[in-house]
């Protein structure tokens, strides 16, 4: 007993003396915003810092020991990963979630600046670093080779503070992989990164049931060094994971995931129609009447607050006008922000579990006027650009690929860059390049639409293409940029599994410049907004597979008959069937009786032999 004592005043006195680390080092924070179309938009972020005196020692606290050594072994000195999967739906849902920053194409996208000397130095650190984070992430990264990665020069800029010492070595280079399939096997080791491990805080919501059944998802890893103003600089890495979730879909039992229709006295009817009746229901606006709460949308509630994180961030805040009304559980504090259209939620750590609850809008009669609907969702945000992306043209020889970019602001022009990374085989004619606009009648036709185009071939089986073209769009007005294309023929030996689905094309990277950077800035932010386009899917010249095999078998079919039957002419004596030997019975037994007295003597001759040795 006196040596339990002990041991428990030596555990205190440890704990009191010990070095604290800053509670700003780590927070999480989560961000509910019901969209449009029964939509619901979660966005997680989780930021660790740690000073770079303390990396460069090899002392890890916050910031995982596992992602550090990577980092530290291949010389990066920023890194950028992003996991996506579905699509976007900005006319519906808006402006993208941290301004299209935190968002990737569909697959796997990677771009990293490497300190090297050359630009030999620099490939060789990159294949470590991609073959590193594909064991650590559970990706095939190590398939980012050479004909799969670029070097960008006008479209991503670095989002830390490096000295101007360390720019002149620092090499970008980027990969993708449209067609990796992101899955659970991805979202564990992002977990195990976090400094609770997903077992407390916010990060209990992430299931990936609910996380891969949403129709839009996306994780994003960035690891850059950041120089407060008067501050010790250092290297902060942030998890991001965005989702929009369709509640119907979510607030399924997962016993019962089968749907099923509603009856009768349960459909969602619009009333206001004229040919509504008893027997005829027009569905109502899936927009009207969201109500979840945190166990339907995410199949469980919170598990209290991570004891890690940084107080003074509230960890939940939810984003819907100040006249909705919120239940939650005891011990939180709810504290609506001065634009009416946001709260959060401060937790107390003693909480064990956080439940929250959104009802349906209620309606405010008022004498002698019909019912008034509460405003229920806030208004999305107008994206400064839309875009998308389509191939043109017919068979299996040339092609032609065509995006439609699309302003809607009525004053102001967009600038920005567009940069298309495509496989080796799709070998784009330069000169086809077109950008025409349409829809303002008053634009100016003087201005060009492409300011500056960058171009790097393909070579065969070595590297890909690479465009990047500059571009501006009046207010007001589509663009359509369109180009040729000639497609190769491939060996039979270079085709996928699955040849006949076609090869994904990798979405396209576009970068709108800021007009008017912040100067007070901490990081240089060279992009205002970023926007992916969907991915392309190109069918190419497939042969029958089944052909090769065909041939095999007929050839040694054919060779074995022709063998056979030469073979049988050179080894055979032809006769005449009366100049050959009468084989009688006589004959016969005299052949044998010559063979097996033979083989006596042979062994009469051995035995010989023997006694006489």
């Amino acid at each position: 007993m006196r040596q339990l004592f002990s041991l428990l005043l030596l555990s205190l006195v440890a704990l009191c003396f010990a070095p604290h680390a800053s509670a700003a080092d780590y927070h999480e924070q989560l961000v509910l915003r019901p969209l449009p179309l029964s939509a619901l938009l979660a966005s997680f972020n989780f930021r660790s810092n740690t000073t770079l005196s303390a990396f460069e020692a090899h002392n890890f606290r916050f910031f995982p020991r596992s992602l550090g050594q990577i980092l530290q072994h291949a010389g990066t000195r920023e890194l950028h990963l992003r996991f996506s999967l579905g699509r976007w739906d900005a006319e519906s849902w808006g402006a993208r979630p941290w301004e299209g920053a935190r968002e990737g194409g569909t697959g796997v996208e990677l771009w990293a600046w490497l300190e090297a000397d050359t630009d030999e130095e620099a490939d060789r650190k990159w294949r470590t670093l991609t073959n590193a984070l594909s064991g650590l992430f559970c990706a095939s990264l190590n398939f980012i080779d050479g004909t799969r990665t670029t070097r960008p020069v006008m479209s991503f800029q670095p989002e830390g503070n490096h000295p101007n010492s360390t720019m002149t070595n620092m090499h970008l280079l980027y990969g993708v992989l449209p067609h990796e399939v992101v899955c659970t096997e991805n979202l564990t080791p992002f977990l195990k990164l976090l400094p609770c491990k997903g077992k407390a805080g916010i990060a209990t919501l992430l299931d990936g049931h609910k996380l891969f059944d949403a129709s839009w998802q996306s994780m994003a890893i960035d690891v850059r060094p950041v120089c407060p103003p008067g501050g010790e600089c250092v290297l902060e890495m942030e998890q991001t994971i965005d989702m929009v979730l369709d509640i119907e879909r979510s607030k399924r039992p997962r016993g019962n995931p089968i749907p099923r229709p509603p009856p009768a006295h349960e459909l969602k009817c619009d009333t206001s129609k004229p040919y509504h009746s008893g027997d005829t229901c027009f569905p109502a606006d899936y927009n009207a009447n969201q109500d979840w709460s945190l166990s339907q949308i995410f199949g469980r509630t919170m598990k209290g607050t991570c004891p890690l994180t940084d107080p003074n961030v509230p960890p939940v805040c939810l984003q819907v006008p100040n006249s909705r009304g919120v239940y939650i559980t005891g011990g939180a504090t709810e504290k609506k922000n001065l634009d009416l259209v946001s709260r959060c939620y401060e937790i107390a750590p003693d909480t064990p579990e956080f439940e929250m609850v959104l009802p349906r809008p209620e309606s405010n009669e008022e004498s002698g006027q019909a019912a008034v609907v509460v405003q229920e969702v806030v208004k999305p945000e107008t994206p400064l650009l839309y875009a998308e992306r389509s191939f043109t043209g017919h068979g299996q020889e040339h092609g032609g690929v065509q995006t439609i970019l699309r302003n809607p602001s009525p004053d102001t022009e967009v600038e920005f860059i567009y940069m298309e990374t495509l496989p080796w085989f799709m070998r784009i004619y330069l000169h086809t390049i077109e950008a025409r606009i349409e829809g303002q009648a008053g634009a100016s036709k003087q201005d060009p639409l492409i300011q500056e185009v960058y171009y790097r071939p393909a070579v065969d089986r070595a590297r890909g293409t690479q465009l990047e073209v500059r571009m501006r769009i009046p207010p007001a007005s589509t663009v359509f940029l369109t180009y040729d294309f000639e497609k190769s023929i491939l060996r039979y030996t270079e085709y996928p599994p699955d040849a006949n689905r076609g090869f994904d094309v990798a979405a396209a990277v576009i970068t709108i410049l800021n007009p008017n950077p912040n100067p007070n800035a901490t990081s240089p932010r060279f992009a205002a907004y970023n926007l992916r386009t969907t991915s392309l899917l190109c069918s190419l010249p497939t042969p029958d597979f089944s052909m090769p095999y065909n041939v095999i078998i007929f050839t040694s079919t054919a060779i074995a008959l022709a063998f056979g039957g030469m073979f049988n002419i050179i080894v055979r004596r032809f006769v005449a069937a009366n100049e050959g030997p009468e084989m009688t019975l006589t004959a016969v037994k005299e052949r044998l009786r010559k063979r097996f007295g033979g083989f006596l003597q042979k062994y009469r001759g051995k035995a010989d032999e023997k006694k006489s040795e």
